[in-house]
């Protein structure tokens, strides 16, 4: 169960990056429409919520292992939990490149 959990994981975490890489294609896009304007930095702030969110997750999900910690079922249970996040923000990143026309 743990190795199936951590496939899912590592397809998830792949797909994230990809997604990433399209919603921040986004962004910048949008940022070269605002050229000028002062009101440039969509990238900046999706790069730093990107960079601030992989170590959330981490730990969000290290909290969840805690439910069997020292057990043969907490790696499942941390593993597990970061593909189920990684899903959430796969979502959260098409929702935005999508919403920004992309």
């Amino acid at each position: 169960m743990t190795y199936c959990a951590g496939e899912a994981f590592k397809q998830a975490d792949a797909e994230l990056n990809q997604v990433y890489s399209e919603a921040m294609r986004a962004m910048q896009s949008l940022d070269e429409g605002l050229t000028g304007s002062g009101l440039e930095g969509a990238a900046d702030a999706l790069r730093e919520a990107q960079r601030a969110w992989v170590p959330f997750r981490d730990k969000a999900c290290i909290s969840q292992g805690f439910m069997a910690r020292g057990g043969s079922m907490e790696p499942m249970l941390v593993v597990g939990c970061k593909a189920t996040l990684t899903q959430q923000r796969i979502e959260d990143l098409k929702n935005l490149a999508e919403g920004l026309g992309n």
